[in-house]
């Protein structure tokens, strides 16, 4: 594994955290939205993330593939996925988008569980930045070596 590499998992991270934040404040900003059917009322939503790993090639070497077990790694978005907890019902007669029973459906975010994983992924995140500036400075550190 060369010190590029070390950018690209940091980089793959960094996308996979991006997306994570994105549907988690979309399920915030969705919380309170009602509709009048049970079908199109907002669930909530999660990324489903799955490993990579890819074969790294010798540019010095024709592109050829380098020693087996050589492999970059790295993160990457398999898909979001809708929750399939219960939507809230909730008994509110007067309102315009109550069922024949008086029973609204409200979305299955739970605010709570949406910041703690906006809190996690925006550490998630910090932590490859964290890994790409010390990379960095290891890179510097070793340019000076000679000096």
């Amino acid at each position: 594994m060369s010190m590029g590499d070390i950018f690209t998992i940091a980089g793959s991270g960094m996308s996979a955290q991006t997306v994570r934040l994105n549907t988690v404040s979309s399920n915030i900003a969705n919380a309170d939205s009602v509709s009048s059917s049970v079908g199109g009322t907002y669930r909530a939503r999660e990324p489903v993330f799955k490993a990579v790993q890819q074969a790294l090639y010798d540019a010095n070497n024709g592109g050829q593939p380098l020693a087996l077990g050589q492999e970059a790694a790295g993160v990457q978005v398999a898909g979001i996925v809708e929750s399939q907890a219960p939507l809230q019902m909730k008994f509110e007669p007067q309102n315009p988008y109550a069922d024949k029973n008086g029973y609204v459906a409200y979305p299955n975010v739970n605010v709570v569980e949406e910041m703690a994983n906006m809190i996690s992924a925006s550490r998630s995140f910090q932590t490859n930045v964290d890994v790409m500036n010390t990379a960095k400075t290891l890179m510097q550190k070793t340019l000076t070596l000679g000096q």
